[in-house]
């Protein structure tokens, strides 16, 4: 989820970061970035601090005090380096100044992800298959597997959660936009797709509860 109120930068940094193979869902001030939070799921939230209605901090303060533990990267300002600090004694996980570069956003958040995985390295690899999300490449015994984005997604997500029972409501949630059309059995296709080209035991369906990889 991204929190920020400058409509340009917003729109710049949604496209950015799909290109690079996110879902990005959109707030534009405190209350409602802060109402989002607690009513979705996210692997990762950007929470700009200048925002109307609600400071970014005290959104901040709320969600950690309310027990949200979702990692959060803050952006702040040039030259505003006490409310870096407050930031992240209030819970944050990351900080970046504006101005940024996009690929250094995208690199903060896989190493987000990675270590809310408990992954130290930024490859994902599992009984030979490698996925590389900076350069969104896999590869199976060495060879290059050509995916879709969203079954990059898909892989990329399941292989974040080794071993553990992914229902298919939540990888919808992950995988799709509150914009996207969401069509009952995709969740099945493409996990047909992916089990066609990495091995079909690699992605195990666990009755009536979901799949799980590995």
């Amino acid at each position: 989820m991204l929190v920020e109120d400058d409509e340009n930068l917003a729109a710049r940094l949604t496209r950015g970061l799909q290109q690079a193979g996110f879902v990005v869902e959109h707030a534009s001030d405190g209350p409602d970035g802060y109402e989002m939070g607690l009513d979705a799921s996210y692997d990762a939230i950007i929470l700009d601090l200048g925002l109307p209605g609600e400071d970014g901090l005290s959104v901040l303060s709320k969600w950690r005090t309310g027990g949200l533990s979702t990692p959060i990267l803050i952006l702040t300002a040039r030259g505003t380096w006490a409310e870096k600090v407050e930031g992240l004694n209030l819970g944050a996980d990351d900080y970046l100044t504006k101005p940024f570069h996009l690929p250094e956003l995208t690199a903060r958040l896989n190493a987000l992800l990675r270590r809310g995985a408990g992954a130290a390295t930024a490859l994902l690899s599992h009984n030979g298959l490698t996925l590389n999300p900076s350069t969104g490449e896999v590869h199976l015994d060495g060879a290059l597997v050509e995916l879709t984005a969203l079954e990059f997604r898909m892989l990329r997500y399941l292989m974040h959660r080794p071993r553990h029972v992914v229902s298919q409501s939540e990888l919808t949630e992950h995988l799709y936009s509150l914009d996207d059309m969401r069509g009952s059995n995709t969740i099945e296709v493409y996990i047909s797709r992916l089990r066609r080209k990495i091995g079909a035991d690699r992605i195990k369906t666990v009755r009536g509860l979901g799949y799980r990889f590995g």
